[in-house]
């Protein structure tokens, strides 16, 4: 039945974002055969649309190595590893030109939006043969591409998490659709004239609610009639300010300082205990938001509720994931935030994201699930261990490690204005949980770890009382 050996095609990346891009590189070195598809028009397309926010881990653990290599053969010039870049630097300095090199060029297939994946020939209950029948991949066009095995990079950027508290959308929320703003719009650029002058209600505690509220509040400052709400389902918001100076990453720890800042200061006013029922937009203009007993009116809301990822296109392949994250069922454990921040996520590869299904491998935060605890050199450590196995090379493969610091960059006397770490560490004193980071753990970075919005100045922050657990390493 099938005519094509699945051996002589070539790998599929799904993905040309930061960890897609990585695992073609390492494809690249080992001279296996790989074809990227790229829903987007350019490299790294999810990364730009957050360009105008910066990255608050230095570039220093947003390099791949094997990108690296393959760069400096080039001639490229390396970033400065103790600067933090923006996601509009990650990309024009990094991931661009890394995609523009000749032999990865063309490789990489832009406008291919992958629709669905199966076994040429083969619904997802047949057995006999599997293993050496080849990948079909189907995409928006109609196109089939045929593949001998599938890294799945996708990411979860286009599938946010919804507003309703239940995980279904709130009442009204698909109605309402106008008034809804993604994660990290760009408050002081493109998106300004969407938001001053109005009433702005940001939901969510991550970074990314906290990123956009830092910038509101500098948008109120300019923008008369500028009202910023931050509704949080928790009791409160100990979670999202985080360590503070105690941080192991300094332009992190001040997000949540000078967030807090604002809320003492009653620049932006904040609601606890609030979880999303209703949405009811009003005849005169704006939506109501509601919980059921209190009730905001906003002009424009903006939804930092998190993501998740998006399996349907894989509905045909036999995927065995964790019943609670959406993770594969070896690694959820290893990823849970009741249980890690990621900065306690240990080091993992082929192994802990294998499934039932030979050859199909989902990596970067696509493979986290639900988790907010990736960080981005763990994605590219997860694709260079897969890209060894697929190789053949399982010693390699399973010698899954991350060369990262012991303690991280604990100071946060170093200016975060100035876009730069130095280095700077207190020796002795631990990570940022309050212990030196056994060899080979994760430290907080990454993209979906934490994105600074702008430059910060420190200030003083006395530690969480109410209760609530302070943030991790990642949040």
């Amino acid at each position: 039945m099938v005519s094509t050996p699945s051996g002589s095609l070539p790998v599929v990346v799904i993905g040309a974002g930061p960890v897609g891009l990585a695992a073609a590189a390492h494809l690249a070195e080992r001279g296996i055969a790989y074809t990227v598809l790229e829903a987007g028009e350019t490299a790294a397309a999810a990364v730009r649309q957050w360009g105008h926010v910066r990255i608050f881990s230095p570039w220093r653990f947003n390099i791949d190595a094997a990108a690296a290599r393959l760069l400096a053969e080039a001639g490229w010039v390396r970033p400065d590893d103790d600067k933090l870049p923006t996601g509009a630097q990650l990309a024009a300095d990094y991931l661009q030109p890394f995609a523009d090199l000749p032999a990865v060029k063309s490789q990489i297939r832009y406008g291919a939006r992958v629709v669905a994946m199966t076994r040429l020939g083969l619904d997802r209950v047949r057995t006999a043969g599997r293993d050496t029948t080849p990948f079909l991949i189907r995409l928006a066009t109609g196109e089939d591409v045929l593949a001998r095995a599938v890294i799945d990079a996708s990411g979860t950027w286009d599938t946010p998490n919804v507003l309703g508290a239940s995980g279904i959308p709130a009442h009204g929320e698909i109605a309402s659709a106008p008034f809804l703003e993604q994660a990290l719009p760009d408050v002081l650029g493109a998106d300004r004239d969407r938001f001053a002058g109005r009433r702005v209600l940001v939901i969510g505690a991550g970074y990314s609610a906290a990123n956009t509220l830092l910038l509101l509040a500098e948008l109120a400052d300019q923008a008369p009639g500028t009202q910023v709400t931050w509704a949080i389902r928790a009791t409160g918001p100990a979670r999202t300010y985080g360590g503070g100076s105690a941080d192991a990453l300094p332009a992190r720890g001040t997000l949540g300082t000078v967030l807090r800042e604002h809320v003492e200061a009653g620049r932006v006013e904040l609601i606890t205990g609030f979880s999303v029922d209703r949405l009811t937009p009003r005849p005169g203009g704006g939506v109501e938001v509601s919980d059921g007993t209190r009730t905001v009116l906003a002009d424009r809301i903006v939804s930092a509720t998190g993501f998740r990822p998006d399996h349907s296109i894989a509905a045909e392949l036999r995927l065995d994931l964790d019943p609670i994250m959406g993770a594969g069922r070896t690694l959820a454990p290893l990823i849970d935030p009741n249980e890690h921040s990621c900065g306690t996520v240990p080091p993992h590869g082929v192994d802990e994201l294998a499934h039932p299904e030979p050859g199909y491998y989902a990596i970067g935060a696509k493979s986290y699930g639900r988790a907010p605890t990736f960080l981005l050199a763990t994605g590219y450590e997860q694709a260079r261990s897969v890209v060894a196995a697929l190789a053949g090379d399982w010693q390699a493969a399973r010698d899954v490690r991350l060369d990262l610091p012991e303690t991280g960059v604990c100071s946060s006397s170093v200016p975060v204005d100035s876009d730069r770490i130095d280095g700077d560490r207190i020796d002795g004193d631990g990570g940022c949980c309050g212990a030196p980071e056994p060899a080979g753990r994760g430290l907080a970075t990454g993209i979906a770890g934490g994105l600074l919005s702008a430059p910060l100045t420190l200030v003083s922050a006395s530690a969480p009382t109410d209760g609530e657990q302070a943030g991790g390493c990642c949040g």
